[in-house]
């Protein structure tokens, strides 16, 4: 597969915004996620390594293979698991529809912000769940740039988001992608599909999040695309630089800002073939 353009970037800003966006959604997503001793644990699309060290800490007992096709975020994915001791991950360059793993040799898998990128989403569902074994489960976390809603309320702002969204559908992925888990996971071939909403609300009683969210996540990732979003003409750059404004007007004293993202868990069924075997050795 050609490499897909990521449209946030790989620079130092990137990275910060990666860290500042781990540390955000680190309960909703790792709260309840930890995965059996011994068990072989496959991250999709593993980055800089944000999620990764918090992974392997949580299961110590695991052991992860981390992947992903770009060499520069992979050398801070490297340089992050040595920063923080972290011995059971193995990170490799693989691409995800090429990958070099035997059928079935993994017992869990975990996507995180990867389907967004993505022209296929089911493609690459259904490539992963060949790599799971039968009664493995897949874990996938997505954003939902529709969800953001905010006080005070801004049109300028939803325009400046909006850029930002149009941009990657341009590029092939769907930064909407949150709310549409389930059904993909379903396409792809899963069975006992489960999605849950995971709700980040931010007013100044939550200072932590009024910065890493707030102002690090969200408002950093708009403002990245300013340059592209006024080449291809959606907006002007007065407008522009308006929406950045009104986005970090809700980090003050008496803004309020709410963001909706989406977990789906889901297990590989046995084919049908795999089921005749086990019901013949019963």
């Amino acid at each position: 597969m050609a490499d897909l353009p990521y449209i946030h970037g790989y620079d130092a800003q990137e990275n910060e915004r990666l860290l500042a966006q781990a540390r955000s959604v680190l309960s909703l997503l790792h709260d309840d996620l930890r995965y059996p001793v011994g068990s072989r644990v496959l991250e999709v699309g593993c980055g800089t390594g944000a999620q990764t060290v918090t992974l392997a800490r949580n299961s110590p007992d695991a052991r992860f293979v981390s992947f992903d096709r770009s060499e520069v975020s992979l050398e801070r994915a490297r340089e992050r698991v040595r920063a923080g001791g972290v011995t059971n991950v193995e990170l490799r360059s693989e691409d995800l529809f090429a990958l070099s793993f035997a059928p079935g040799s993994f017992d869990h898998a975990f996507v995180c912000f990867v389907l967004e990128h993505l022209p296929d989403p089911v493609g690459a569902l259904t490539e992963v769940r060949r790599f799971v074994r039968p009664g493995g489960t897949i874990t996938v976390f997505e954003g939902d740039h529709g969800s953001a809603y905010f006080h005070p309320d801004s049109d300028v702002a939803r325009r400046a988001i909006w850029c930002q969204v149009e941009l990657q559908r341009l590029m092939g992925g769907n930064a909407n992608i949150g709310r549409q888990l389930y059904p993909l996971l379903r396409e792809a071939g899963y069975a006992q599909v489960r999605v849950e909403p995971k709700l980040v609300y931010v007013d100044a009683s939550r200072p932590h999040l009024v910065d890493d969210f707030i102002r690090k996540t969200f408002t950093w990732m708009v403002q990245a695309v300013r340059a592209p979003a006024i080449d291809a003409r959606l907006i002007q750059p007065e407008a522009f630089d308006a929406g950045i404004a009104a986005l970090l007007r809700t980090a003050e004293d008496d803004g309020v800002f709410c963001y909706t993202f989406f977990k789906g868990v889901a297990t590989v069924a046995p084919t049908p073939r795999q089921a005749s075997a086990q019901v013949a050795r019963n």
